[in-house]
């Protein structure tokens, strides 16, 4: 399992000139995991690139992006060789809003309704698509049932 550690955060942190008074001090997070309290009021969660693996094919981000080659031709390639390193995680998360309206579209046409995130599970997913070692395990056997099943209709009515 790949975590990005607190020092890690901490870096960035710095980086992106965030307040680390509170450094020491984290906060324990709805699923029971510690995360790096930033300043008053707010932290940044611990992001588990395995869980992300898990959420990226569950949630139906592989529907339209890839991995490995594994996933949909729809939307761009999400390999971590892609990515630039490194990412402020705020940075993608922009960049998907840029993108919100047809990637909204798109979901509503594919899956029949707007993907749901919370900020853990989109942590997670960041952290996944930057990661290319847990990438490396990826593979067709993470996709759900529900979710392949999805694809491979899609991929027909492609063909029609």
């Amino acid at each position: 399992m790949t975590y990005i550690s607190r020092q890690m955060i901490l870096a960035i942190a710095v980086v992106w000139g965030l307040p680390v008074g509170a450094q020491d001090s984290g906060h324990m997070t709805d699923n029971g995991a510690m995360s790096q309290m930033m300043s008053s009021g707010l932290f940044l969660p611990n992001m588990d690139a395995a869980k992300g693996r898990a959420l990226f094919a569950s949630k139906g981000c592989v529907v339209c992006h890839s991995i490995n080659g594994v996933g949909g031709e729809d939307a761009p390639a999400l390999d971590a060789a892609y990515m630039d390193l490194p990412m402020n995680p705020f940075e993608f998360a922009a960049r998907m809003w840029r993108g919100a309206p047809a990637m909204v579209a798109a979901q509503e046409d594919e899956l029949g309704g707007q993907i749901e995130f919370t900020g853990q599970e989109l942590a997670d997913i960041i952290a996944f698509v930057h990661d290319s070692e847990e990438q490396k395990a990826f593979s067709a056997g993470d996709i759900p049932e529900k979710i392949e099943e999805m694809m491979h209709q899609m991929g027909e009515e492609d063909h029609d």
